[in-house]
């Protein structure tokens, strides 16, 4: 009798280093269409209030502020669980920093309902 070979599954490489089952033609990321221009190279990997003045540079988000805001949330969800936590919390006063720019105040944190 014949056995059948498993078929093991085809992994691709990640900037991370890891291994992906999912091609990167196929991530949700590689859908993602801007108008804008790039950033700095190095840009997230400085201060919040560095990160907030190179977004919001006419030549990096030529639509304003939202937009800087946009690429901020789409880096910080590309980074996801590979962002260490201070990281995210350098990322988060940037984005404050620029809805301070924006004449938007911070979204107020959300309360559990309580037991009672």
């Amino acid at each position: 009798m014949a056995t059948k070979k498993s078929a093991a599954k085809k992994t691709y490489p990640t900037k991370s280093g890891k291994r992906s089952t999912t091609p990167p033609s196929k991530r949700w990321s590689a859908k993602v269409k801007t108008d804008s221009t790039k950033p700095a190279p190095g840009l997230f990997k400085k201060s919040a209030k560095a990160i907030a003045e190179g977004l919001e540079k006419k030549s990096v988000s030529p639509k304003g502020p939202g937009q800087a805001m946009q690429m901020l949330s789409f880096y910080e969800n590309r980074g996801g669980k590979n962002l260490s936590p201070e990281r995210k919390r350098t990322l988060e006063h940037a984005k404050d920093l620029l809805r301070e720019k924006e004449g938007k105040a911070k979204k107020p944190a959300r309360k559990s309902p309580q037991k009672k």
